[in-house]
């Protein structure tokens, strides 16, 4: 075998191999990429952890900490005005809000959701923000950070954080107004402070 056929096929190697790798990973996930909105709905199992503290811009201008609101229940959504299921929730998740804010409020406790949005376009999540008429802090993850730390592997998923900042569920895919409830009822009832003298 002559010196240019060893370079040929040393070189023509690792693309095949390259080219095989990528239509395996193509067949394994139908044919779509591996990131986009989620076909698989429901609770997934996770070890709780600390969740990742996060510096959010917010769409008014302002920040919010994920460390500021300890103390608090979170839920924080992962979502994009393209995702048709995170349309679908959107109502879902402003209205169940609300309720949660009018009882609880925020002083002691009660309940917080941020939105994150990921691989969107600014004027894009505003006019969803504002067609849905979504009342909790709501701000972009650009450099896609905040994602990444959290793992999350499409859209829409939301992560529930307990009072003392550890993550004790996730959940892919929309949710009801009762799962949601369920949840958020679950985790302050556990987290529940200690009764005053």
């Amino acid at each position: 075998m002559s010196q240019r056929n060893w370079i040929l096929l040393g070189g023509g190697l690792p693309v095949l191999g390259l080219l095989l790798l990528l239509a395996w990973a193509s067949l394994r996930s139908g044919g779509g990429p591996g990131v986009g909105v989620n076909q698989d709905f429901g609770v997934v199992d996770i070890e709780s952890r600390n969740a990742t503290d996060f510096n959010l811009q917010l769409m008014n201008g302002d920040n919010l900490s994920l460390e500021e609101l300890r103390g608090r229940v979170v839920m924080v959504d992962f979502w994009a005005s393209w995702c048709a299921p995170c349309r679908q929730e959107a109502p879902i998740l402003a209205q169940v809000y609300r309720e949660y804010a009018a009882t609880t409020g925020t002083a002691g406790g009660g309940v917080e959701f941020v939105g994150v949005n990921i691989w969107d376009q600014e004027n894009n999540a505003r006019n969803y923000l504002e067609d849905f008429d979504v009342p909790y802090p709501n701000g972009i993850d650009a450099s896609g950070v905040i994602a990444i730390n959290y793992g999350v592997r499409g859209i829409p998923e939301k992560f529930f954080i307990d009072r003392d900042g550890v993550i004790r569920q996730k959940f892919v895919g929309p949710m009801h107004a009762d799962k949601l409830r369920e949840t958020l009822d679950e985790l302050l009832a556990s987290d529940a402070p200690p009764a005053g003298p």
